[in-house]
């Protein structure tokens, strides 16, 4: 019985441990957090929707592209977004 007791706290272990790696390897967790960065919204202060503006990003990358209406703000969207850039620079 000790020995069935051992083996369930092991799988336990194991479990945990699995569901963890799970949880740092999402986008999430790389990321620390969700949704376009506050200069998206910053660079279309003062700005239409329709109307083009640029920022510097937190990796230091110049993104230009167009302010739109997202809720009751603006916001600017990329002319080349995050998505399309890594899958460009995959197929490099």
């Amino acid at each position: 019985m000790n020995t069935v007791k051992r083996m369930i706290i092991v799988f336990a272990v194991l479990i945990i441990c699995a569901a963890n790696a799970c949880a740092q390897g999402s986008p999430q967790g790389k990321r620390g957090h969700q949704g376009p960065p506050p200069e998206a919204y910053e660079a279309c202060e003062g700005k239409s929707a329709g109307d083009t503006a640029q920022f510097v990003s937190p990796h230091g990358d110049t993104v230009c592209g167009t302010c739109v209406q997202e809720g009751d703000r603006l916001i600017l969207r990329p002319d080349d977004p995050p998505e399309r850039r890594r899958r460009n620079n995959a197929d490099d």
